[in-house]
């Protein structure tokens, strides 16, 4: 599901139960992303997948990248493999007006 940095930011706000997940690379993570954020690159093809398994389902995900896009195909991917609730941030981290962490 798409949502727009405001419905992304109040919907993760309310959620208990939420994790952030950037599926940028590890060079574009350093550079800078959003507050504890967990870091998988969906460049990794079946590592991805193997990886994004091992995840907790019952969790809701609010999922990023640069623009999208890459984040919009990382919540298909999760919904085929059972994730009720992945949430694809519109416009990714160059619209993000938000605090950044560089670490």
């Amino acid at each position: 599901m798409n949502l727009t940095q405001e419905d992304w930011v109040s919907q993760f706000e309310a959620d208990e139960n939420a994790v952030i997940l950037d599926v940028r690379t590890e060079d574009e993570f350093n550079e800078g992303f959003i507050a504890n954020a967990i870091n998988i690159d969906i460049h990794r093809g079946q590592d991805f997948v193997n990886e994004i398994e091992n995840l907790d389902k019952s969790k809701n995900y609010y999922v990023y990248c640069r623009s999208g896009m890459r984040s919009a195909k990382a919540c298909e991917i999760m919904n085929q493999l059972g994730f009720e609730n992945a949430y694809n941030l519109i416009g990714g981290i160059i619209e993000w007006e938000g605090e950044v962490i560089e670490p």
